[in-house]
């Protein structure tokens, strides 16, 4: 008796679309993850990429919960002597909400190539218009 695994024509990809108006940033972002993994597919195999397409919408109208708005800063290094810089939620949310989205949510996925794969079918939107509706996306219901 061998154990199944499944081929690359059997697995069937879904489209899913999450409102982010209103909803907290990291519980958001581990509901994503698990979709984009494909832990939700009763076919799940670890080593592959099982996971179903994500577009999440309204991007700047996430929210944190007690001081991390105020307090959490986002850091990257540009590759100079001197060149990390930092930059505030506020401001970053503000400019750029499809980052803060899009770093919560890969910063949950496996740190390998299989993971860099995943974050491909990954697509943030900063507001409810977004260019997927031939696929025809599904709501997703977050839990809690």
């Amino acid at each position: 008796m061998s154990t199944y695994i499944p081929k690359a024509r059997e697995i069937d990809r879904k489209w899913f679309v999450v409102d982010a108006s209103g909803k907290t940033l990291g519980r958001l972002a581990t509901e994503a993850a698990s979709v984009l993994s494909g832990k939700r597919n009763p076919k799940y195999t670890p080593f592959l990429d099982m996971g179903d397409h994500v577009i999440v919408i309204n991007a700047g109208k996430v929210r944190l919960t007690g001081l991390k708005s105020q307090k959490k800063t986002y850091r990257r290094y540009t590759g100079f002597p001197g060149g990390l810089r930092e930059e505030s939620f506020m401001r970053l949310i503000e400019r750029r909400p499809e980052k803060v989205v899009e770093e919560a949510i890969k910063g949950m996925l496996p740190k390998t190539k299989l993971g860099r794969k995943m974050a491909t079918k990954l697509n943030v939107y900063r507001d409810e218009k977004h260019p997927h509706a031939a696929q025809k996306p599904q709501p997703l219901e977050l839990t809690a």
